[in-house]
């Protein structure tokens, strides 16, 4: 079992920017998928971006627009979310997880199996 720990979050006015971090421990490379995901008030949780084990392969959800980036170290076991241009709209609580393996059909980004969760970062973006 992987353990996350997330930190980064904060408060910043709109425009501004934030890079999350996530720390995992018990980590191995089995983790075939690693993504953030968010979580604001009254709204059900959504994905945000996710990258595959070869560091490279990455997918976005349509919001995020080529303002966030993924990244992976695997020296640090750490998994990053460089978040820039925030908006109002990104305001949420941002979570970490890990997916020891593939179920399903489709992309590797559909068949992501999370399993695992951290217990998220808090980001608040003002007008």
């Amino acid at each position: 079992q992987v353990q996350l720990v997330e930190s980064g979050g904060g408060s910043v006015q709109a425009g501004g920017s934030l890079r999350l971090s996530c720390a995992a421990s018990g980590y191995s490379s089995s983790s075939l998928c690693m993504g953030w995901f968010r979580q604001a008030p009254g709204k059900e949780r959504e994905g945000v971006a996710r990258i595959f084990a070869d560091h490279i392969s990455a997918y976005y959800a349509d919001f995020v627009n080529g303002r966030f980036t993924i990244s992976l170290d695997n020296g640090k076991n750490t998994l990053y979310l460089q978040m820039n241009r925030l908006e109002p709209e990104d305001t949420a609580m941002y979570y970490c997880a890990a997916a020891s393996r593939l179920q399903g059909l489709g992309t590797w980004y559909q068949r992501c199996d999370f399993d695992d969760w951290g217990q998220g970062t808090q980001v608040t973006v003002s007008s």
